[in-house]
C-alpha cells in the first residue's frame, strides 16, 4: 500500500512539474506576424467605401507601418529572428527585443487608442489620401530589399 501510495505521489508530482514547466515557443520574430495587408486599394474603391471601413483601413495601415517602419535595416517582413541575423541570444539581447516589442505594443495601443477618438472627426478625403500613402509606402517596402 505504500508503495502505491509513493508510486501516486511520484506521478502527481511529475505531472505538475510538466503542467508547470516554461514553455519556449522559439525565437521571437523582429516583426509580427500580423502585420500583413491582404489588399491594396485604388481611389474608386475607398471612395464607394463607407467612412468606418475607411477609418479601420486607417488604422490597420497605421499599425503594419509602426510594426515594420523601425525594424527595416533588420527586415521587411516577418519571420526575421535574432538567430537569423547572427545576434547572440543572450539574456540581456533577447530581453532587450522583449521590451522593445511591449513598447511597441502599448505604443500601438495608445495610438489606436487615440485613433478611434478623433479619426472620425476627419475628412473622409483626407483619409483615403492618407490610406493611399501609407499603401504606397508599403508596396517600396518590396522594392527596399533591391537596394541591399
Amino acid at each position: 500500500m505504500k508503495i502505491k501510495l509513493i508510486f501516486l505521489s511520484f506521478s502527481l508530482f511529475l505531472i505538475t512539474g510538466i503542467g508547470f514547466a516554461q514553455k519556449s515557443d522559439g525565437p521571437r520574430s523582429i516583426i509580427s506576424d500580423k502585420v500583413t495587408i491582404k489588399k491594396y486599394h485604388n481611389v474608386e474603391e475607398l471612395e464607394r467605401m463607407q467612412k468606418g471601413e475607411v477609418l479601420a483601413l486607417y488604422r490597420e495601415r497605421n499599425k503594419v507601418l509602426t510594426r515594420i517602419l523601425p525594424y527595416i535595416a533588420f527586415a521587411t517582413k516577418p519571420g526575421v529572428t535574432m538567430v537569423t541575423l547572427g545576434i547572440p541570444t543572450n539574456s540581456t539581447n533577447v530581453k532587450a527585443l522583449d521590451n522593445q516589442l511591449e513598447a511597441a505594443d502599448e505604443y500601438v495601443n495608445s495610438t489606436t487608442f487615440f485613433l478611434n477618438e478623433y479619426l472620425p472627426y476627419a475628412d473622409t478625403r483626407n483619409l483615403i489620401s492618407a490610406i493611399l500613402f501609407y499603401e504606397e509606402i508599403l508596396k517600396s517596402l518590396h522594392q527596399f530589399n533591391e537596394f541591399r
